[in-house]
């Protein structure tokens, strides 16, 4: 039997709650029919924002949005999306299927959705076709108390600064954002970060575009040139990530629901590749900031599949199972083993796209959320919680040549003193039966969740939209401080003891 020892009386570094953000683009139906409904609507709104939806991210307590992309947000000029809605200017959205974007959706709006969300807004500054004075007005548009720009916030109905604190400074700059070279991009970073001044009480957490997969040539410049500034202190506070489970070849082309376990294992498999990019960016971070003061952030990650059968190619609207939970689970894992580096990261994309959190019925209809969805809320016990040290000797699995875990845990300590174990067992056909030890307590077991279903393929509709859910995990046997349970193939698992 598998033994995870979980040592409760070692408690390390805080897992940040911001490593458990999403991301919203101006892509498909994220934000349009998605997230934005309009307030004329037939659905319930506030200002125009999905009231369902709204409390849904609530109920998983986003802690930060990143918006407006992505490879949107390098075509996108701030100034177009403020003032009167009906003198704003329709752009093509070149990007993400060809179609209009009416600019409806602009920094009011979101920073308002922000608000109804409770969660902080993370933007992402246009340096691909933008200009520096761009990014200096919007941050000054966003965070300064007076001036021209304050007065014409106030306009437009805003009167007190927002304060922002997230800044992506530019995003896939490698490809969408301007097709650059690592060394040209850290020069036109250090410029572009110059002028994106701190204001009053309104300090930036400037995020740079960092690498794709396993660029880590990418990293090193990025430290190397932008990490000190001329005059001292850190120019970065962030470094990106991107990083998607594609199984098979680019384009995707494998559906999200109809798998066999050889399509379930490569997922895993491949999922389980983001544990030895994080590793490896890392060292090369390591190398010029041992104290880990820049973040590496992965603010997009998620699976990606061939979209859903008669939906726009341009939109990557998919579907979802406890596939993609345990991918999500194996994934926070990650992030948490690695949280003293990893303390921001994005889901892509919160609704109707890739692996979201939601999906809504086309033309503002019924709302469905998704088994990632029910991992986020598993995972809320770790938020802003001690790490606690994890031995698991249970086997690893092996498909295509790559080796992950069979079963993949994390635990944490809060601030109430209880031990919070969350587990995922990534076999498609075999039960885990897991013996925990509470290394130096005796184990109370206060609660246990359980996310599984008994066809891996099943999926939450808008007819079914709880057929994958979270229930009690039962017959759990405690002994002393160990406690026994046995997770279903292709399962997550959260336990709480007092």
């Amino acid at each position: 039997m598998p033994r995870l020892c979980i040592h409760a009386g070692e408690p390390g570094p805080t897992i940040d709650r911001h490593i458990f953000g999403h991301f919203s683009e101006h892509l498909g139906r994220c934000i349009y029919d998605g997230l934005w409904v309009g307030e004329d609507a037939r659905v319930p709104n506030v200002r125009g924002w999905r009231s369902d939806l709204v409390a849904a991210l609530r109920q998983i307590r986003v802690p930060n949005l990143r918006w407006p992309g992505g490879c949107f947000a390098d075509d996108y000029h701030w100034r177009e999306g403020i003032g009167p809605r009906d003198r704003r200017p329709r752009r093509i959205n070149a990007h993400w299927g060809g179609v209009i974007e009416p600019n409806t959706v602009g920094t009011h709006e979101f920073l308002d959705l922000c608000e109804q969300v409770g969660c902080e807004p993370y933007l992402a500054g246009n340096v691909g076709s933008g200009s520096p004075a761009e990014l200096r007005d919007w941050v000054e548009y966003c965070n300064a108390a007076g001036g021209s720009l304050a007065e014409q916030r106030a306009a437009n109905g805003r009167r007190d600064p927002w304060k922002v604190r997230l800044w992506g400074v530019g995003n896939e700059t490698w490809g969408c954002g301007g097709n650059m070279t690592a060394e040209y991009y850290a020069h036109e970073y250090r410029r572009f970060a110059t002028y994106t001044r701190d204001f009053p009480n309104a300090p930036l957490y400037r995020v740079a575009s960092g690498a794709r997969n396993d660029d880590y040539h990418w990293t090193d410049v990025m430290m190397r040139e932008c990490f000190k500034g001329p005059i001292g202190g850190s120019m970065m506070q962030g470094l990106s990530l991107h990083y998607y489970t594609v199984p098979g070849d680019w384009p995707p082309r494998h559906p999200a629901t109809g798998f066999d376990h050889a399509g379930w294992k490569s997922v895993m498999a491949l999922g389980w590749k983001m544990d030895d990019y994080v590793r490896r960016h890392r060292a090369a971070m390591d190398r010029y900031d041992p104290d880990a003061k820049t973040a590496l952030v992965v603010d997009e990650w998620g699976s990606w599949y061939a979209v859903e059968p008669g939906t726009n190619p341009g939109f990557l609207h998919q579907q979802q199972t406890i596939r993609d939970a345990v991918l999500a689970s194996l994934t926070l894992n990650i992030f948490i083993n690695h949280c003293e580096r990893v303390r921001l990261a994005n889901l892509a994309q919160t609704v109707n796209v890739l692996q979201a959190v939601a999906l809504t019925e086309e033309g503002a209809g019924r709302l469905v959320l998704t088994p990632t969805w029910d991992v986020f809320a598993l995972y809320l016990a770790h938020h802003d919680a001690k790490r606690l040290p994890v031995f698991c000797d249970a086997a690893h699995a092996r498909h295509e040549g790559i080796d992950y875990p069979g079963v993949s845990a994390t635990a944490s300590l809060a601030a109430d003193g209880a031990v919070n174990v969350t587990a995922c067992n990534t076999d498609p056909a075999a039960p885990a039966e897991l013996a925990i030890e509470l290394a130096g307590r005796a184990a109370k077991l206060a609660d246990a969740r359980l996310l599984a279903t008994p066809v891996l393929t099943t999926c939450n509709t808008y007819d079914q939209p709880r057929a994958v859910t979270t229930r009690p995990l039962a017959g759990a046997r405690v002994s002393g401080s160990t406690t026994t349970v046995t997770l279903p193939p292709g399962s997550v698992a959260a336990l709480r003891f007092a």
